[in-house]
């Protein structure tokens, strides 16, 4: 596991390296496809998770132009998300990479 986290934060410096990044705005796609399919991941293992907001004033989003394998990644969206079970809210660091066409290829959040 710890090598696949290599590779994502390779992957996100290259993209960064490579790309302008610009900070959330609530006008982004990506965001909401982020979010949205974060949500019904991790909903599927914990379905006590009502809702995630993402922390729009630090959250970055590179433009991408890399792969890993044969898979384009075009975004690659990081920053903080805080995870709703009922009346407590709990922050953790989100990672989210976006293929072709707007398609989510990954969604990952820390646990703590």
């Amino acid at each position: 596991m710890d090598k696949r986290l290599g590779l994502i934060a390779g992957l996100f410096m290259a993209g960064l390296a490579g790309a302008s990044p610009g900070w959330a705005q609530t006008d982004q796609p990506e965001l909401e496809a982020c979010r949205s399919t974060g949500l019904l991941a991790l909903q599927e293992q914990n379905p006590s998770i009502k809702d995630i907001w993402l922390d729009l004033d630090g959250m970055s989003v590179a433009k991408a132009n890399t792969k890993i394998e044969n898979t384009p990644i075009r975004t690659i969206v990081i920053g903080d998300a805080y995870l709703t079970k009922g009346q407590k809210d709990t922050r953790r660091t989100f990672l989210c990479l976006i293929g072709e066409k707007g398609k989510v290829l990954l969604t990952f959040f820390t646990e703590k």
